[in-house]
């Protein structure tokens, strides 16, 4: 059976960014309303059965109402909406939990509604169901800014064995960091910073920034990933990736402006950076701080652990939205001929 899970985060773009950068916090409607969009193209692909992550938030309520609504006008737009049978914590556990109940069930792809946690927490337990991702968080790193009508279209098309698999799935980079044994992933970057606490989790205090590892460095992207993209570029699907040793701006030869919140330019001192190779474990020169995983505090270290850093490549799959619907527009998949002397010309 061909079936699609969602997991919409209800809470992403809460964190303190949101205050400090004046980010954007889309509204439970909203989110509500991106579901209904990609229900109704998945229906249209042909896709009649799909999964969603329970929550408390109101998204569940404002999607039925939208289902009902078109229920009662004796539409079949939609396809049949189960819930994952599962506790609500309302904390990230909920998508670690329903991201390892859709790999359960065997799901042929994930779509995730939320910033770059929210699609680390998917990737760490989803194994090797494809995901594809829709922007709805603070800093949007990893999820490319799409319509989701384009992405659920993508993913429908995928899922009904239109799209080769070749065209249609990326495989991706991961950093894993381990801190005496213990593993956590970014999708994509780590950031050591001297702040022992975890605290606020959301990075912005500049002055604390100390090391930087990313899988690609975007130029056109916000968060620390911009930092290492303004200093060197490096492609999603380029080998290996980028390491920036940072320092206080006043100590620095060369300081950066950078782009670390939505609207936040700030000044970041540098000190150097290389590129670095996948598979060869890197011990940080910090002994002590905090590591923040996709821009939120995760772990903190003094200099009696072990800390490691390692760049693993082909990690784990996405759904390549503009390579699905490129390959569907050259091979007519959503063209009809109803009468083949009617047919246009080429001109």
């Amino acid at each position: 059976m061909r079936r699609v899970g969602i997991i919409a985060n209800p809470v992403s773009a809460r964190d303190i960014r949101r205050v400090i950068a004046n980010a954007t916090a889309l509204q439970i409607t909203d989110r509500a309303n991106i579901v209904l969009r990609v229900l109704a193209c998945l229906k249209a692909c042909g896709i009649n059965d799909v999964v969603m992550m329970p929550e408390n938030g109101g998204i569940r309520s404002h999607v039925k109402r939208g289902l009902d609504r078109s229920h009662n006008r004796g539409d079949t737009e939609f396809p049949n909406l189960t819930y994952i049978d599962m506790p609500i914590t309302g904390t990230v556990d909920d998508s670690i939990r329903a991201a390892a109940a859709m790999r359960e069930l065997n799901l042929s792809a994930i779509v995730v509604l939320g910033g770059d946690g929210t699609h680390r927490a998917v990737v760490s337990a989803c194994g090797d169901i494809p995901i594809a991702g829709i922007s709805t968080g603070t800093n949007n790193a990893f999820p490319e800014h799409r319509e989701p009508t384009i992405v659920g279209l993508a993913v429908g098309l995928t899922v009904s064995g239109r799209i080769p698999r070749a065209t249609a799935y990326s495989l991706n980079k991961r950093i894993v960091v381990s801190v005496n044994g213990l593993r956590e992933i970014a999708l994509v970057d780590a950031a050591i910073v001297t702040e022992r606490y975890v605290g606020a989790r959301a990075l912005w205090r500049t002055e604390t920034f100390r090391e930087l590892y990313v899988t690609f460095a975007d130029p056109e992207v916000i968060g620390m990933s911009a930092i290492a993209g303004l200093l060197e570029p490096v492609g999603r699907r380029e080998a290996g990736g980028l390491a920036v040793e940072l320092a206080p701006e006043g100590e620095a030869a060369l300081t950066l402006l950078a782009p670390i919140a939505p609207g936040h330019i700030r000044p970041i001192g540098i000190r150097s950076w290389r590129r670095i190779k996948a598979a060869s474990p890197i011990r940080p020169s910090t002994e002590a701080g905090s590591i923040a995983l996709d821009g939120e505090r995760e772990l903190s270290f003094s200099e009696r652990d072990t800390v490691t850093v390692t760049l693993e490549e082909n990690a784990f799959r996405t759904i390549d939205v503009g390579a699905c619907m490129t390959y569907a527009a050259r091979h007519g998949l959503f063209q009809r001929v109803l009468s083949p002397e009617l047919q246009p010309s080429v001109i």
